[in-house]
């Protein structure tokens, strides 16, 4: 299984021309969109992200990670096998979070050029064929080379931050493991815990854990973004009870 994790969005044609390379070079293997809503060049965001949903995936399932401002540049493109999961993309801290919260961690870069490479489109012409052998069971050795660790790292603890508002406006967080009787403050406007939408009142913002784990910013049958003004980035805060 191959699983497209991008900041691509749906209207463009990028998604479509990185499935026809998959196609191309993996023509059994399943390929699923996961996510091309990934905030835009946001690879700190897309990294907290990736490994909350990453945990729910098959071992062995190969993840196409594309959050890529610095394509073009001489920014590394790897590989990384994290939690029985294979993760390839550009080494700009998107792999980072999932590959520092697993110690069977390991990384190479990928030496290999295509022999029509396009400067701005990576994820086709260079991520997709790697990711595709690797989904075939055919492991590139050939084209990769063993590295101890990644060159972007980011802090692998939680995130008090937006990193994500869905197309209801509920507002993900890099939060996990926040007490019940915590309230959770951002953009001026505090919420207390609710176990889930029918739960609290119509129109009231309330915090959950969400479906991966991750502390979420909400309003039942309304949009948390719209309503309170919350957007990717703003810091969040966690107040515990004296």
């Amino acid at each position: 299984m191959i699983l497209l994790f991008t900041d691509f969005g749906v209207r463009d044609p990028y998604v479509g021309q990185m499935k026809a390379r998959l196609a191309e070079h993996a023509p059994a293997q399943q390929v699923v969109d996961l996510l091309h809503e990934v905030p835009d060049f946001n690879p700190h965001a897309g990294a907290h992200l990736l490994a909350a949903l990453a945990r729910d995936f098959p071992l062995d399932s190969v993840f196409l990670a594309v959050v890529d401002p610095g394509v073009g540049t001489p920014r590394d493109a790897v590989v990384v096998l994290a939690g029985g999961r294979w993760f390839v993309g550009p080494d700009n801290g998107l792999l980072s979070v999932v590959g520092a919260r697993h110690a069977d961690t390991r990384v190479w870069r990928i030496t290999w050029r295509p022999e029509r490479q396009s400067a701005t489109f990576h994820g086709r012409d260079l991520f997709a064929p790697i990711a595709a052998e690797i989904a075939r069971g055919a492991f590139p050795s050939a084209k990769l080379t063993p590295v101890d660790k990644l060159a972007v790292e980011f802090d692998s603890g939680d995130l008090p931050r937006v990193i994500y508002a869905d197309h209801y406006g509920n507002a993900w967080t890099g939060l996990r493991a926040v007490p019940q009787n915590a309230r959770v403050s951002a953009a001026g406007q505090v919420f207390s815990h609710g176990e889930s939408f029918g739960f609290v009142g119509k129109g009231e913002g309330f915090w959950f854990v969400n479906s991966v784990g991750l502390v979420e910013l909400a309003v039942n049958r309304g949009s948390a973004a719209a309503t309170f003004g919350l957007a990717v980035g703003d810091p969040v805060h966690v107040h515990l009870p004296n």
